[in-house]
């Protein structure tokens, strides 16, 4: 093994880093100067010495390796700040197409060019805003092009930067992109993207506005015949609509998803899933009605002959049973023997407990009245 001895500090030439890159002894250091952001003023005379042969320690070449590596992540404040400078340079010369004289066509063509590089720019520097706003004006020159489905693009491009900053600018890109693609009949397009607008709004916790969206995005899914797509935004619309106590709304959706599914091999396991959140629904509707669950039930079997050998039969029959007791006791021991096979998701839960604390209520007004 070769030693490594401290040299004095040098400049090697472009010439010179030329000649080592191609008379490299060992492979490990070609691969690095032909595979790394490698500069001249990084060698030594040291690393001459070891470049040309002199030097063809294994341990060496790791050390060298590891260099490289530092050097490519020594600056990345700086890389950042260098790439909003692109981006900046970039869109002064768009402004100034924009600003100056030419053919109506190419003005706009070749400033769309240089506000798409400047948005590439500010989003490799993580500058989300200026890269959304950026993102518009490419949008706008699109639009002066009548190029509606460029533009729409630019305008969803513009939603995803804004995604990380401003939930507010990211939906009104989106409504944007969406207009363009309802107006060129490109209605599966337009459905995603409601899909998106409404999951910005979940994320929100807006969720009165999240089920407009989701409904838009369920209409427009089930008129190009996409049911699974559809029906994973019905669902989100009667989770939320149950959350926000529409208990009939949730209802209709679960029971009417469950009718299709059961025409579909894939789907028919999924259906006692969803009777169990429409039970769950009645028991939050009917706040002790016992005979709308029962009646409820006896429809389920109706539907579907299977579902009353499910446990998720047995909990709602077993709930339906407690709350015309009013045992309270005996509705904590039905949830915990479903939870103890199969885990309750936080929705469920949180319908559980609103039956349960209506339970105990009535339960609390009877001893009064004793």
């Amino acid at each position: 093994m070769g030693e490594v001895y401290p040299c004095l500090m040098g400049w090697v030439s472009m010439g010179q880093t030329n000649w080592m890159k191609s008379k490299s002894p060992n492979p490990l250091h070609r691969q690095n100067l032909e595979n790394s952001s490698f500069q001249p003023r990084h060698l030594t005379i040291f690393n001459f010495f070891a470049f040309s042969g002199w030097i063809k320690s294994p341990l060496y070449a790791f050390i060298f390796h590891h260099h490289l590596r530092s050097k490519q992540r020594r600056h990345p404040i700086k890389a950042m700040s260098d790439q909003i400078a692109r981006g900046e340079e970039f869109e002064k010369k768009a402004e100034k197409k924009l600003s100056g004289w030419g053919l109506f066509s190419s003005k706009y063509e070749d400033a769309a060019d240089l506000f798409d590089k400047a948005a590439n720019s500010f989003k490799l520097a993580k500058s989300w805003d200026k890269a959304g706003s950026t993102y518009i004006k490419l949008a706008n020159c699109h639009l002066k092009m009548d190029s509606r489905h460029e533009a729409a693009s630019a305008y969803a491009n513009a939603s995803n930067c804004y995604k990380k900053t401003n939930s507010k600018e990211s939906i009104s890109c989106l409504e944007q992109a969406v207009n363009l693609f309802l107006e060129d009949g490109k209605l599966n397009m337009s459905a995603r993207y409601y899909k998106e607008i409404a999951e910005l709004y979940e994320a929100d916790q807006d969720f009165e506005k999240a089920i407009v969206y989701y409904e838009r995005a369920a209409d427009l899914f089930q008129s190009e015949e996409v049911t699974t797509s559809a029906n994973q935004c019905r669902q989100k619309i009667a989770q939320f609509a149950a959350q926000l106590e529409d208990y009939q709304k949730s209802i209709e959706i679960y029971e009417d998803i469950a009718r299709q599914s059961l025409n579909n091999n894939l789907l028919k396991y999924g259906v006692r899933g969803h009777l169990l959140n429409a039970g769950l629904c009645q028991l939050c509707k009917g706040k002790g009605d016992v005979v709308a669950i029962n009646n409820a039930l006896e429809r389920y079997q109706d539907l579907d002959p299977t579902f009353s050998g499910t446990r998720e039969y047995k909990l709602l029959a077993d709930l339906a049973d407690a709350i015309d007791q009013e045992d309270v006791s005996k509705f904590t021991d039905a949830v915990k023997e479903f939870d103890s096979m199969t885990q309750l998701d936080a929705w469920k839960t949180t319908l559980l407990l609103r039956v349960k604390e209506a339970l105990k209520a009535k339960e609390l007004e009877d001893d009064d009245l004793t």
